[in-house]
């Protein structure tokens, strides 16, 4: 601490200190709570980016060969597996829900690293987990049958920060004695970066060891495999930094796109949060914000070594602000100002970045049952030993669109009671919608769009059968 510091930024230092969190995390905290003192307020308008155009397609990057394993070497894989799926009215992991069989994400994680490490013969590429306080032991136990996993010095993850829920006039951290705990708040997966210096030097360790390379994905998207070309693409551009988009479509027009701002003519990602209200409508405007961020990024480590260098060990990632109450349980209980950060985000901070447009393929996160539902069924398939799961090849990238009742399929307990022997085929539907509580019964066939309502307030039979391109009432 400096002896110019606010008694705010006191208070704020010596809580997190408290709380053991990383020096580097403290920084980047202390500075987004500065900015947000100095008036900036994460807001991107319309009127200081324009669109981006165009941008390399995954398609016309050259196919790879024997050559390019040796990169492999020279990569870092971390998932971010800090989510426990309480969305679905789970509470451990969200990674240790089975998407395939008895198959967790974790697993085919798993199995897609050791994959590599037999091309490569040794305990390379190396693999993390950023996991979160609440998900460790949970999945480092799971991952126990896998001993292989472990890196050459015996680790296999790492942990995310918390950062201080903040009285939104005062700027303060909240005290919340009813339940301490909830006086935190994750800070978001922009923390990668100052995670990777506060834990026991991960970024120069691994420098040190010879990585230059990081590819950083969800751990809920299992599209989101290591790959040679677009390795390779990465290496032999000299980028800093290189974010995997996909082209939007009518259902991510509510996520965060691509642009480029105008003052200095670098890449940014404008998350939804940072949109002015009077912008929405442009914002949402696919044929004028055309890519998405799908999260997938590729970091060139040595740049980014040096870009925390300069910024005195903390990248200065637009601001994220949630005004939430401090429980979120209690809609009354006092209000509470969360500041979070994009890992995208950094995009911005390089002046060499760039993007890659995807195939559809590469992007299959499991956000809620609807997902599930669509990853369960016959459009798609595992390849790769059981370690990969892909669309199959007939649906040409275009995963079905789901649209279950939240009101009986949300949790998924009630969800797993409707389809007690798995999902129906999906690998000709276009979409699918129900309405109401409805049991799927065995072999259940779905073509082309199909809707099935049940306006009943108890379960009704979808009795086996093939529905195409209709509505069934029951």
């Amino acid at each position: 601490m400096t002896a110019d510091q606010s008694p705010r930024s006191n208070l704020i230092h010596s809580k997190m200190q408290a709380a053991h969190v990383s020096q580097p995390a403290i920084d980047a905290f202390l500075n987004a709570v500065d900015r947000l003192q100095e008036g900036e307020s994460g807001l991107l308008p319309e009127s200081e980016i324009q669109p981006v155009e165009d941008v390399v397609s995954y398609d016309l990057l050259e196919d790879v060969t024997t050559d390019d394993d040796g990169l492999l070497d020279q990569l870092a894989v971390i998932k971010l597996n800090g989510g426990l799926g309480t969305g679905m009215g789970l509470s451990g992991p969200k990674s240790l829900l089975p998407v395939r069989g008895n198959d967790t994400f974790l697993d085919l994680i798993a199995r897609q690293m050791l994959r590599l490490r037999h091309e490569t013969g040794k305990r390379r590429p190396v693999f993390l987990l950023m996991n979160s306080f609440s998900t460790r032991a949970d999945s480092l136990e799971h991952l126990r049958q896998y001993p292989e996993l472990a890196n050459e010095d015996g680790s296999l993850d790492f942990i995310q920060n918390k950062v201080p829920k903040l009285d939104p006039e005062t700027l303060a951290p909240i005290s919340w004695n009813d339940d301490p705990e909830l006086e935190w708040c994750p800070p978001g997966h922009g923390d990668l970066y100052p995670s990777l210096l506060g834990n026991d030097r991960l970024l120069d360790r691994l420098l040190d060891q010879g990585v230059r390379y990081l590819f950083v994905s969800n751990a809920d998207n299992l599209g989101a495999t290591v790959d040679l070309r677009l390795l390779r693409h990465f290496a032999e551009s000299d980028q800093s930094f290189l974010m995997e988009v996909a082209a939007r479509t009518e259902v991510d027009r509510k996520g965060g796109h691509l642009a480029r701002r105008i003052r200095d003519g670098r890449l940014v990602l404008r998350e939804s949060a940072q949109c002015p209200a009077d912008d929405i409508e442009q914002f949402q405007d696919i044929s004028r914000h055309g890519f998405f961020n799908t999260n997938n990024l590729w970091i060139h480590l040595e740049h980014l070594r040096e870009a925390l260098n300069k910024q005195r060990g903390s990248l200065s990632l637009p601001l994220i602000q949630n005004r939430k109450t401090v429980d979120p349980a209690q809609p009354d209980s006092p209000p509470v100002l969360q500041i979070e950060s994009a890992m995208g985000a950094a995009i911005e901070c390089f002046g060499h970045s760039g993007a890659v447009l995807i195939p559809r393929s590469r992007f299959a996160p499991v956000k809620t049952t609807n997902d599930l539902l669509a990853v369960r069924s016959d459009a798609y398939e595992t390849i790769d030993d059981g370690s990969v799961l892909q669309l199959i090849a007939s649906r040409k990238g275009q995963p079905p669109i789901v649209d279950l009742d939240t009101a009986h399929y949300k949790l998924l307990d009630r969800f797993d009671a409707l389809f007690p022997v798995g999902p129906p085929s999906l690998k000709q539907c276009r979409s699918l919608s129900v309405q109401g509580p409805v049991r799927f019964d065995s072999e259940v066939i779905l073509r082309g769009d199909v809707t099935v309502a049940n306006n009943r307030d108890e379960d009704a039979p979808l009795t086996s059968g093939e529905y195409a391109d209709r509505t069934v009432q029951l």
